[in-house]
């Protein structure tokens, strides 16, 4: 949980849908996944994620922690992240968004 004086990734999401419209939203999500994701195997792996960690500011991360990353996005217990997985992640990250934007599952499912 965050302290007052910390910014967490989830406090944007709502102000980036106003700015960016959902189908820019969504575009920027995507973004973020090819920037994470293992460019061969098209998925975000446990190595993908280790070597692009310090992108995140996870340099301290021991894998176990990024496992749990992984799985508590892994919908199809692959071990591994694809798009749709990282962006339905990235939505249950930020309560505030889901509440306020249920439209933009709509257009991305």
């Amino acid at each position: 949980m965050a302290t007052e004086s910390e910014i967490v990734f989830e406090d944007f999401f709502p102000s980036m849908v106003e700015k960016l419209g959902a189908e820019g939203f969504l575009n920027e999500l995507c973004n973020g996944f090819r920037l994470l994701m293992d460019s061969e195997k098209g998925v975000v792996t446990l190595d993908s994620l280790k070597k692009n960690s310090a992108v995140l500011g996870l340099h301290g991360m021991n894998d176990s922690d990024l496992i749990c990353m992984l799985n508590e996005g892994d919908l199809d217990g692959d071990g591994c992240l694809n798009q749709k997985e990282f962006c339905v992640l990235m939505f249950r990250l930020s309560p505030d968004l889901m509440k306020r934007s249920r439209m933009l599952f709509k257009v991305f499912l």
